[in-house]
Protein backbone atom coordinates (compact mmCIF):
# COMPACT_ATOMS: atom_id res chain seq x y z
CA UNK A 1 0.00 0.00 0.00
CA UNK A 2 1.95 2.87 -1.01
CA UNK A 3 0.29 5.45 1.28
CA UNK A 4 0.68 3.37 4.25
CA UNK A 5 2.68 5.97 6.61
CA UNK A 6 5.70 3.97 7.87
CA UNK A 7 6.29 4.87 11.06
CA UNK A 8 9.96 3.81 12.54
CA UNK A 9 8.13 2.20 15.88
CA UNK A 10 6.06 0.14 12.84
CA UNK A 11 7.30 -3.67 13.14
CA UNK A 12 5.20 -5.84 11.74
CA UNK A 13 5.60 -9.50 13.21
CA UNK A 14 3.50 -12.18 11.74
CA UNK A 15 4.19 -14.96 14.49
CA UNK A 16 1.29 -16.95 14.07
CA UNK A 17 2.55 -18.05 10.74
CA UNK A 18 4.99 -20.01 12.93
CA UNK A 19 3.07 -22.05 14.78
CA UNK A 20 1.86 -23.69 11.49
CA UNK A 21 -1.79 -24.34 9.40
CA UNK A 22 -2.99 -26.79 12.25
CA UNK A 23 -4.15 -23.99 14.70
CA UNK A 24 -5.79 -21.73 12.41
CA UNK A 25 -8.31 -21.75 9.46
CA UNK A 26 -7.57 -18.74 7.11
CA UNK A 27 -10.84 -16.50 6.63
CA UNK A 28 -12.24 -13.39 4.34
CA UNK A 29 -13.56 -10.76 6.49
CA UNK A 30 -17.52 -9.66 5.83
CA UNK A 31 -18.22 -7.22 3.18
CA UNK A 32 -20.13 -4.46 5.10
CA UNK A 33 -22.73 -1.83 3.69
CA UNK A 34 -20.90 1.16 5.38
CA UNK A 35 -18.11 2.03 7.79
CA UNK A 36 -18.49 4.73 10.08
CA UNK A 37 -15.53 5.53 12.40
CA UNK A 38 -17.02 5.87 15.56
CA UNK A 39 -13.63 5.48 18.21
CA UNK A 40 -10.08 4.69 17.30
CA UNK A 41 -7.36 4.39 19.90
CA UNK A 42 -4.81 6.67 18.84
CA UNK A 43 -3.09 6.17 21.81
CA UNK A 44 -3.03 2.07 21.54
CA UNK A 45 -2.28 2.81 17.83
CA UNK A 46 0.84 4.70 19.23
CA UNK A 47 2.44 1.80 20.28
CA UNK A 48 2.82 0.05 17.30
CA UNK A 49 3.35 2.68 15.15
CA UNK A 50 -0.34 2.84 13.84
CA UNK A 51 -1.17 6.35 15.27
CA UNK A 52 -0.42 7.97 11.86
CA UNK A 53 -3.30 6.47 9.43
CA UNK A 54 -5.93 8.79 8.30
CA UNK A 55 -9.26 7.79 8.92
CA UNK A 56 -10.02 6.74 5.44
CA UNK A 57 -6.94 4.18 5.64
CA UNK A 58 -7.64 3.36 9.36
CA UNK A 59 -11.19 2.32 7.72
CA UNK A 60 -9.42 0.81 5.09
CA UNK A 61 -7.60 -1.20 7.49
CA UNK A 62 -10.40 -1.93 10.16
CA UNK A 63 -13.14 -2.02 8.39
CA UNK A 64 -12.47 -3.52 5.36
CA UNK A 65 -9.65 -5.58 6.17
CA UNK A 66 -6.59 -4.94 3.86
CA UNK A 67 -4.17 -6.45 5.35
CA UNK A 68 -1.19 -4.14 6.74
CA UNK A 69 2.10 -3.93 5.20
CA UNK A 70 4.44 -7.08 5.53
CA UNK A 71 1.87 -8.50 8.04
CA UNK A 72 -0.83 -11.72 7.74
CA UNK A 73 -1.55 -11.86 4.33
CA UNK A 74 -5.35 -13.19 5.35
CA UNK A 75 -6.81 -12.97 8.94
CA UNK A 76 -6.74 -16.36 10.56
CA UNK A 77 -9.44 -17.49 12.49
CA UNK A 78 -8.40 -19.65 15.67
CA UNK A 79 -9.21 -23.19 16.58
CA UNK A 80 -9.86 -24.00 20.24
CA UNK A 81 -12.48 -26.02 22.52
CA UNK A 82 -13.87 -25.21 25.82
CA UNK A 83 -15.50 -25.53 28.90
CA UNK A 84 -18.91 -22.88 28.91
CA UNK A 85 -20.32 -23.34 32.51
CA UNK A 86 -18.50 -26.16 33.11
CA UNK A 87 -19.71 -28.78 29.88
CA UNK A 88 -17.18 -29.51 27.65
CA UNK A 89 -17.51 -27.64 24.06
CA UNK A 90 -15.49 -29.50 21.14
CA UNK A 91 -17.21 -27.04 18.61
CA UNK A 92 -15.88 -23.88 19.07
CA UNK A 93 -13.39 -22.06 17.47
CA UNK A 94 -13.29 -17.86 16.51
CA UNK A 95 -17.17 -17.60 15.34
CA UNK A 96 -17.30 -14.25 14.43
CA UNK A 97 -13.51 -13.09 14.75
CA UNK A 98 -10.14 -13.53 13.84
CA UNK A 99 -6.70 -12.81 14.12
CA UNK A 100 -5.69 -9.38 11.30
CA UNK A 101 -2.42 -8.42 12.23
CA UNK A 102 0.59 -8.57 14.84
CA UNK A 103 3.20 -6.43 15.75
CA UNK A 104 5.99 -5.70 18.41
CA UNK A 105 5.42 -2.84 21.02
CA UNK A 106 7.77 -0.07 20.03
CA UNK A 107 9.62 0.34 23.63
CA UNK A 108 8.76 -3.07 25.24
CA UNK A 109 9.22 -5.23 22.36
CA UNK A 110 6.20 -7.11 22.91
CA UNK A 111 4.05 -8.91 21.11
CA UNK A 112 0.29 -7.04 20.40
CA UNK A 113 -2.45 -8.89 18.13
CA UNK A 114 -4.98 -6.92 16.70
CA UNK A 115 -7.85 -9.12 16.85
CA UNK A 116 -11.93 -8.92 15.80
CA UNK A 117 -14.98 -8.95 16.98
CA UNK A 118 -18.17 -8.99 14.57
CA UNK A 119 -15.74 -9.34 11.26
CA UNK A 120 -18.02 -12.08 9.54
CA UNK A 121 -18.63 -15.81 9.79
CA UNK A 122 -15.70 -18.18 9.80
CA UNK A 123 -15.61 -22.05 9.64
CA UNK A 124 -16.71 -22.35 13.39
CA UNK A 125 -19.98 -19.81 13.12
CA UNK A 126 -22.03 -22.41 13.68
CA UNK A 127 -25.17 -20.83 13.36
CA UNK A 128 -24.18 -17.19 14.19
CA UNK A 129 -24.36 -14.24 11.81
CA UNK A 130 -20.56 -13.26 12.62
CA UNK A 131 -21.81 -10.19 13.70
CA UNK A 132 -21.10 -7.68 16.97
CA UNK A 133 -24.28 -5.44 17.46
CA UNK A 134 -23.02 -1.81 18.11
CA UNK A 135 -24.28 -1.84 21.95
CA UNK A 136 -22.07 -4.89 22.42
CA UNK A 137 -18.97 -3.24 20.62
CA UNK A 138 -19.81 0.49 23.08
CA UNK A 139 -19.61 -2.16 26.18
CA UNK A 140 -16.96 -3.60 25.15
CA UNK A 141 -14.61 0.02 25.02
CA UNK A 142 -16.51 1.09 28.12
CA UNK A 143 -15.27 -1.97 29.90
CA UNK A 144 -11.43 -2.04 28.41
CA UNK A 145 -11.01 1.49 29.43
CA UNK A 146 -12.02 1.40 32.80
CA UNK A 147 -10.19 -1.50 33.08
CA UNK A 148 -7.13 -0.02 32.13
CA UNK A 149 -7.96 2.92 33.75
CA UNK A 150 -7.52 0.74 37.21
CA UNK A 151 -4.80 -1.00 36.47
CA UNK A 152 -6.04 -4.51 35.42
CA UNK A 153 -4.66 -6.52 32.99
CA UNK A 154 -6.84 -6.55 30.05
CA UNK A 155 -7.12 -6.56 26.06
CA UNK A 156 -7.05 -2.55 24.51
CA UNK A 157 -10.64 -1.57 22.70
CA UNK A 158 -8.45 -0.33 19.86
CA UNK A 159 -11.39 0.66 17.13
CA UNK A 160 -14.62 0.64 16.58
CA UNK A 161 -16.56 0.86 13.32
CA UNK A 162 -20.44 0.87 12.67
CA UNK A 163 -21.24 -1.38 9.74
CA UNK A 164 -25.09 -0.33 8.73
CA UNK A 165 -27.05 -3.73 9.34
CA UNK A 166 -29.75 -4.28 10.98
CA UNK A 167 -29.43 -7.56 13.26
CA UNK A 168 -32.16 -9.33 14.78
CA UNK A 169 -30.70 -10.92 18.67
CA UNK A 170 -32.85 -12.87 20.87
CA UNK A 171 -31.82 -11.10 23.95
CA UNK A 172 -32.10 -7.30 23.11
CA UNK A 173 -34.72 -4.71 21.02
CA UNK A 174 -34.06 -5.61 17.08
CA UNK A 175 -33.65 -4.75 14.75
CA UNK A 176 -30.68 -3.52 16.25
CA UNK A 177 -27.19 -1.24 14.73
CA UNK A 178 -23.91 -3.70 13.74
CA UNK A 179 -20.59 -3.17 14.73
CA UNK A 180 -17.27 -4.27 14.20
CA UNK A 181 -14.60 -3.82 16.66
CA UNK A 182 -10.60 -4.27 16.87
CA UNK A 183 -8.83 -5.28 20.05
CA UNK A 184 -5.32 -5.15 20.99
CA UNK A 185 -3.74 -7.57 22.88
CA UNK A 186 -1.08 -9.45 23.90
CA UNK A 187 -2.27 -12.55 21.73
CA UNK A 188 -5.15 -14.80 22.02
CA UNK A 189 -3.92 -18.43 22.86
CA UNK A 190 -6.52 -19.49 25.55
CA UNK A 191 -6.84 -22.40 27.80
CA UNK A 192 -9.57 -23.78 25.51
CA UNK A 193 -6.66 -23.81 22.84
CA UNK A 194 -4.80 -26.43 24.84
CA UNK A 195 -7.71 -28.42 25.26
CA UNK A 196 -8.66 -28.89 21.89
CA UNK A 197 -4.61 -30.44 21.48
CA UNK A 198 -5.23 -32.82 24.77
CA UNK A 199 -8.55 -33.73 23.02
CA UNK A 200 -6.97 -35.02 19.80
CA UNK A 201 -4.03 -36.09 21.24
CA UNK A 202 -2.04 -33.71 19.62
CA UNK A 203 1.24 -33.56 21.83
CA UNK A 204 4.07 -32.81 19.08
CA UNK A 205 1.44 -29.28 18.57
CA UNK A 206 0.98 -28.93 22.16
CA UNK A 207 5.02 -29.03 22.44
CA UNK A 208 5.32 -26.55 19.43
CA UNK A 209 2.52 -24.19 21.05
CA UNK A 210 4.17 -24.57 24.75
CA UNK A 211 7.64 -23.33 23.17
CA UNK A 212 5.65 -20.83 20.59
CA UNK A 213 4.17 -19.00 23.61
CA UNK A 214 7.49 -18.78 25.92
CA UNK A 215 9.08 -17.43 22.75
CA UNK A 216 6.79 -15.02 21.85
CA UNK A 217 4.48 -14.14 24.49
CA UNK A 218 6.04 -14.17 27.46
CA UNK A 219 9.32 -12.08 28.54
CA UNK A 220 11.64 -15.16 29.56
CA UNK A 221 15.36 -15.55 30.78
CA UNK A 222 16.99 -16.77 33.77
CA UNK A 223 14.30 -19.31 33.86
CA UNK A 224 14.66 -20.79 30.47
CA UNK A 225 16.62 -23.70 32.42
CA UNK A 226 13.27 -24.93 33.38
CA UNK A 227 11.27 -27.90 31.58
CA UNK A 228 9.36 -25.72 29.27
CA UNK A 229 6.03 -26.99 30.57
CA UNK A 230 6.70 -26.33 34.32
CA UNK A 231 7.51 -22.63 32.82
CA UNK A 232 5.04 -21.99 31.14
CA UNK A 233 2.43 -23.57 32.98
CA UNK A 234 4.24 -21.30 36.17
CA UNK A 235 3.84 -18.25 34.06
CA UNK A 236 -0.24 -18.81 33.41
CA UNK A 237 -0.88 -19.49 36.68
CA UNK A 238 0.94 -16.35 38.31
CA UNK A 239 -0.73 -14.03 35.43
CA UNK A 240 -4.30 -15.02 35.94
CA UNK A 241 -3.75 -14.95 39.63
CA UNK A 242 -2.65 -11.20 38.93
CA UNK A 243 -6.33 -11.31 36.81
CA UNK A 244 -8.25 -12.92 39.49
CA UNK A 245 -6.95 -10.49 41.94
CA UNK A 246 -7.51 -7.32 39.82
CA UNK A 247 -11.04 -8.21 38.95
CA UNK A 248 -11.83 -8.43 42.78
CA UNK A 249 -10.21 -4.86 43.73
CA UNK A 250 -11.96 -3.54 40.52
CA UNK A 251 -15.64 -4.66 41.37
CA UNK A 252 -15.74 -6.00 38.16
CA UNK A 253 -17.42 -9.00 37.08
CA UNK A 254 -16.60 -10.64 34.03
CA UNK A 255 -20.08 -12.73 33.81
CA UNK A 256 -18.54 -15.41 31.23
CA UNK A 257 -15.74 -17.25 32.78
CA UNK A 258 -15.03 -20.29 30.56
CA UNK A 259 -12.08 -21.66 29.64
CA UNK A 260 -12.01 -20.36 26.07
CA UNK A 261 -12.64 -16.60 27.57
CA UNK A 262 -9.46 -17.24 29.43
CA UNK A 263 -6.18 -15.81 28.35
CA UNK A 264 -2.82 -17.89 28.77
CA UNK A 265 -1.24 -14.61 29.57
CA UNK A 266 -3.73 -13.72 31.91
CA UNK A 267 -4.70 -10.56 30.11
CA UNK A 268 -8.67 -10.02 30.50
CA UNK A 269 -10.84 -9.69 27.18
CA UNK A 270 -14.05 -11.08 25.02
CA UNK A 271 -16.25 -8.50 27.16
CA UNK A 272 -20.49 -9.85 26.84
CA UNK A 273 -22.40 -9.29 29.83
CA UNK A 274 -19.86 -8.09 32.02
CA UNK A 275 -21.27 -5.64 35.10
CA UNK A 276 -19.19 -3.32 38.03
CA UNK A 277 -20.98 -4.23 41.48
CA UNK A 278 -22.01 -1.24 42.75
CA UNK A 279 -21.25 -2.65 46.58
CA UNK A 280 -19.01 -5.44 47.67
CA UNK A 281 -21.54 -8.23 47.25
CA UNK A 282 -19.96 -11.95 46.43
CA UNK A 283 -23.27 -13.41 44.99
CA UNK A 284 -23.28 -10.37 42.64
CA UNK A 285 -23.76 -11.85 39.05
CA UNK A 286 -23.57 -9.98 35.74
CA UNK A 287 -25.18 -12.68 33.00
CA UNK A 288 -29.15 -12.93 33.54
CA UNK A 289 -28.29 -16.42 31.98
CA UNK A 290 -25.86 -17.55 35.02
CA UNK A 291 -28.42 -18.69 37.63
CA UNK A 292 -26.06 -20.80 39.77
CA UNK A 293 -24.04 -17.63 40.15
CA UNK A 294 -20.96 -20.00 38.94
CA UNK A 295 -19.19 -16.28 37.91
CA UNK A 296 -20.56 -14.28 41.05
CA UNK A 297 -18.21 -11.60 41.67
CA UNK A 298 -16.98 -13.56 45.00
CA UNK A 299 -16.51 -16.82 42.78
CA UNK A 300 -14.50 -15.41 39.97
CA UNK A 301 -10.89 -16.68 41.94
CA UNK A 302 -12.75 -20.19 42.30
CA UNK A 303 -13.61 -20.04 38.41
CA UNK A 304 -10.09 -18.94 37.33
CA UNK A 305 -8.19 -22.00 39.34
CA UNK A 306 -11.18 -24.10 37.71
CA UNK A 307 -9.93 -23.32 34.63
CA UNK A 308 -6.13 -22.99 35.24
CA UNK A 309 -7.02 -26.50 36.54
CA UNK A 310 -8.30 -27.93 33.08
CA UNK A 311 -5.43 -26.54 31.52
CA UNK A 312 -2.98 -28.76 33.74
CA UNK A 313 -5.00 -31.37 33.01
CA UNK A 314 -4.26 -30.69 29.05
CA UNK A 315 -0.62 -30.10 29.64
CA UNK A 316 -1.13 -33.72 31.27
CA UNK A 317 -0.52 -34.98 27.66
CA UNK A 318 3.23 -33.62 27.77
CA UNK A 319 4.14 -33.49 31.17
CA UNK A 320 3.78 -35.43 34.33
CA UNK A 321 1.35 -34.40 37.02
CA UNK A 322 3.42 -33.41 40.19
CA UNK A 323 5.04 -30.57 38.84
CA UNK A 324 1.80 -29.22 37.64
CA UNK A 325 -0.24 -29.52 40.63
CA UNK A 326 2.56 -28.09 42.77
CA UNK A 327 1.77 -24.54 40.33
CA UNK A 328 -1.45 -25.12 41.13
CA UNK A 329 -1.06 -24.83 44.75
CA UNK A 330 0.77 -21.67 44.36
CA UNK A 331 -2.16 -19.97 43.45
CA UNK A 332 -3.46 -18.89 46.49
CA UNK A 333 -0.28 -17.03 47.66
CA UNK A 334 -0.24 -15.18 44.22
CA UNK A 335 -3.80 -14.43 44.42
CA UNK A 336 -2.99 -12.80 47.82
CA UNK A 337 0.11 -11.23 46.88
CA UNK A 338 -1.53 -9.65 43.84
CA UNK A 339 -4.54 -8.62 45.65
CA UNK A 340 -2.91 -6.95 48.47
CA UNK A 341 -0.61 -4.53 45.51
CA UNK A 342 -4.02 -3.95 43.38
CA UNK A 343 -5.39 -2.55 46.75
CA UNK A 344 -2.16 -0.23 47.73
CA UNK A 345 -2.05 0.75 44.06
CA UNK A 346 -6.01 1.95 43.99
CA UNK A 347 -6.03 3.17 47.51
CA UNK A 348 -2.65 5.87 46.33
CA UNK A 349 -0.59 4.05 49.25
CA UNK A 350 2.53 2.22 49.81
CA UNK A 351 5.11 1.08 52.87
CA UNK A 352 7.46 3.67 53.57
CA UNK A 353 10.38 2.17 52.39
CA UNK A 354 8.65 1.09 48.96
CA UNK A 355 8.38 -2.70 50.21
CA UNK A 356 5.46 -4.63 49.37
CA UNK A 357 4.38 -6.35 53.19
CA UNK A 358 2.28 -9.43 52.54
CA UNK A 359 0.59 -9.54 56.20
CA UNK A 360 0.23 -5.57 56.29
CA UNK A 361 -1.57 -6.24 52.72
CA UNK A 362 -3.43 -8.99 53.70
CA UNK A 363 -4.59 -7.14 57.20
CA UNK A 364 -5.55 -4.29 54.71
CA UNK A 365 -7.51 -6.20 52.54
CA UNK A 366 -9.29 -8.30 55.27
CA UNK A 367 -10.35 -4.62 57.02
CA UNK A 368 -11.81 -3.21 53.80
CA UNK A 369 -13.99 -6.16 52.63
CA UNK A 370 -15.48 -5.95 56.23
CA UNK A 371 -16.01 -2.70 56.23
CA UNK A 372 -17.52 -2.83 52.77
CA UNK A 373 -19.52 -5.76 53.55
CA UNK A 374 -21.12 -4.52 56.69
CA UNK A 375 -21.96 -1.28 55.56
CA UNK A 376 -22.77 -1.54 51.68
CA UNK A 377 -20.82 1.18 51.24
CA UNK A 378 -20.40 1.80 47.18
CA UNK A 379 -17.06 0.49 46.13
CA UNK A 380 -15.95 3.50 44.06
CA UNK A 381 -17.22 6.12 46.60
CA UNK A 382 -14.61 4.30 49.00
CA UNK A 383 -11.87 4.14 46.79
CA UNK A 384 -12.03 7.76 46.02
CA UNK A 385 -12.83 9.17 49.56
CA UNK A 386 -9.42 6.64 51.28
CA UNK A 387 -7.37 7.35 48.05
CA UNK A 388 -3.95 8.61 49.93
CA UNK A 389 -4.79 6.55 53.04
CA UNK A 390 -6.87 8.64 54.64
CA UNK A 391 -10.68 8.02 55.28
CA UNK A 392 -12.57 11.41 55.94
CA UNK A 393 -14.26 11.91 59.15
CA UNK A 394 -18.00 11.14 58.11
CA UNK A 395 -16.92 7.35 57.81
CA UNK A 396 -18.16 6.54 61.10
CA UNK A 397 -16.48 3.32 63.82
CA UNK A 398 -17.43 0.77 61.63
CA UNK A 399 -14.04 1.63 59.30
CA UNK A 400 -11.45 2.02 62.22
CA UNK A 401 -10.59 -1.32 61.43
CA UNK A 402 -9.46 0.72 57.81
CA UNK A 403 -7.88 3.37 59.24
CA UNK A 404 -5.91 0.87 61.36
CA UNK A 405 -4.41 -1.37 58.49
CA UNK A 406 -3.95 1.98 56.61
CA UNK A 407 -1.71 3.50 59.19
CA UNK A 408 1.91 1.86 58.34
CA UNK A 409 1.08 2.97 54.93
CA UNK A 410 2.16 6.42 53.32
CA UNK A 411 0.41 7.91 50.43
CA UNK A 412 2.49 7.81 46.89
CA UNK A 413 3.97 11.18 45.88
CA UNK A 414 1.25 12.66 44.18
CA UNK A 415 -1.39 12.05 46.78
CA UNK A 416 -4.78 13.57 45.94
CA UNK A 417 -2.81 16.37 43.82
CA UNK A 418 -5.13 16.33 40.54
CA UNK A 419 -8.23 17.64 39.51
CA UNK A 420 -9.73 14.20 39.23
CA UNK A 421 -10.50 14.45 43.37
CA UNK A 422 -12.03 17.54 42.93
CA UNK A 423 -15.01 16.10 41.16
CA UNK A 424 -16.96 13.11 42.12
CA UNK A 425 -15.94 9.45 41.12
CA UNK A 426 -15.68 7.65 38.25
CA UNK A 427 -17.86 4.80 37.89
CA UNK A 428 -19.33 2.08 35.58
CA UNK A 429 -22.64 1.19 36.56
CA UNK A 430 -25.11 -0.04 34.50
CA UNK A 431 -27.41 2.37 34.86
CA UNK A 432 -24.69 4.77 33.48
CA UNK A 433 -23.94 2.29 30.45
CA UNK A 434 -27.37 2.02 29.70
CA UNK A 435 -27.90 5.82 29.57
CA UNK A 436 -24.98 6.03 27.42
CA UNK A 437 -26.32 3.68 24.82
CA UNK A 438 -29.78 5.15 25.23
CA UNK A 439 -28.36 8.57 24.12
CA UNK A 440 -26.73 6.71 20.91
CA UNK A 441 -29.56 4.51 20.22
CA UNK A 442 -32.23 7.26 20.02
CA UNK A 443 -30.24 10.17 19.14
CA UNK A 444 -27.52 9.06 17.33
CA UNK A 445 -25.90 11.45 20.46
CA UNK A 446 -22.09 10.63 20.94
CA UNK A 447 -20.99 13.00 23.38
CA UNK A 448 -21.87 11.06 26.51
CA UNK A 449 -19.80 8.39 25.12
CA UNK A 450 -16.85 10.68 24.65
CA UNK A 451 -17.14 12.38 27.70
CA UNK A 452 -17.14 8.86 29.98
CA UNK A 453 -13.98 7.79 28.40
CA UNK A 454 -12.40 11.15 28.75
CA UNK A 455 -13.20 10.68 32.49
CA UNK A 456 -11.91 7.24 32.73
CA UNK A 457 -8.79 8.45 31.32
CA UNK A 458 -8.42 11.54 33.73
CA UNK A 459 -8.98 8.69 36.70
CA UNK A 460 -6.28 6.37 34.66
CA UNK A 461 -3.64 9.56 35.55
CA UNK A 462 -5.21 10.57 38.71
CA UNK A 463 -4.26 7.02 39.65
CA UNK A 464 -1.00 6.94 38.22
CA UNK A 465 -1.10 3.66 36.45
CA UNK A 466 1.02 3.26 33.82
CA UNK A 467 -0.31 0.31 31.80
CA UNK A 468 -0.94 -3.60 33.50
CA UNK A 469 0.84 -4.48 36.92
CA UNK A 470 2.32 -7.19 35.33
Amino acid sequence: MTDFPQAPSYHPDPALLKLGDSFYDAVTAADFPQAILRFRNDRAAAQVGLEGLSDPQWLNHFARFQPLPDNLPQPLAMRYHGHQFGSYNPDLGDGRGFTFAQLRDAQMNDLMELGTKGSGTTPYSRSGDGRLTLKGGVREVLATEMLEALGVQTSRSFSLVETGEALQRHDEPSPTRSAVLVRMSHGHIRIGTFQRLAYHGAADDMRRLVDWCLAELFVTSAERDQDPVDHFFDLAVARTARLAAGYMVSGFVHGVLNTDNINVTGESFDYGPWRFAPTFDPGFTAAYFDHSGLYAYGRQREAILWNLAQLAISLRLICDAPPLVARLEMFEARFRDAYGLHLERRLGIEAPDGSFDTQAAWQLQQAVEAALIATGHSIDRFFFDAYGGTLPADYGAQWDGVRAALAPYRAFAQGRDHPYFSGEPCSMLIEEVEAIWSAIDRDDDWRPFHAKIAKIREMRDALSYRGTLW
